[in-house]
């Protein structure tokens, strides 16, 4: 069995942080998880200075959170770091998860959470030179942007391993196209990602 083939098998959720660095040379690290059945992704928290306890109160903040999407999920997928402390994991155990912990510089080993880190990045945060897409000034515009992202990947971002459905789509296509079709533009991320979709 394939290690991705064992993760789905464990229902799994995966965690890991990404850094943001804004206009002042500030670093602030962001704190996601991944459920690797539905693709859902949950934000659990913008911080400067990620610690044992912080990070722990955020997986508290987790099940208090979303305990519904999480129903049935058996294992949490993270790597070594010195955030993920035994009061975090504890955490996990007492929700009947597993700890995987991913072998050192191995980012392979937690690949769903390394595709999504991508995802924003392309789609949001960096342009494909390499240059910012857009200018972060402080942890609040920050947060509101992955928020307003997360929002856009788990309601209308295609998938391609759903049938081009999001995560968590609000109803079943129509089976067949309307024979005249008005799209509706909707923008997310102060403008930057744009939403389209047909008029009720």
């Amino acid at each position: 069995m394939t290690w991705t083939a064992f993760l789905r098998s464990q229902a799994a959720v995966a965690c890991d942080f990404f850094t943001v660095d804004t206009a002042s040379l500030r670093r602030y690290y962001v704190l996601f998880f991944f459920n690797i059945e539905t693709r859902q992704v949950f934000f659990a928290g913008v911080t400067a200075n990620p610690t044992g306890a912080w990070t722990t109160q955020a997986a508290r903040n987790l099940f208090l959170d979303h305990t519904d999407q999480l129903t049935g999920a058996r294992a949490l997928v993270r790597d070594r770091g010195s955030q993920f402390v035994d009061a975090f994991d504890e955490i996990f155990r007492t929700e009947g998860l597993k700890i995987l912990k991913t072998p050192v510089r191995t980012p392979v080993a937690n690949a769903f959470a390394e595709r999504w880190i991508g995802s924003i990045r392309r789609e949001l945060l960096k342009q494909p030179e390499g240059l910012p897409r857009t200018i972060i000034w402080n942890r609040q515009q920050l947060e509101r942007l992955v928020v307003g992202y997360i929002e856009h990947y788990n309601s209308h971002r295609p998938h391609r391993s759903l049938e081009q459905r999001p995560p968590a789509a609000a109803g079943e296509p129509s089976p067949a196209p309307p024979a005249t079709i008005t799209v509706l533009r909707t923008t997310r991320c102060d403008g930057l990602i744009s939403e389209y979709q047909n008029a009720a």
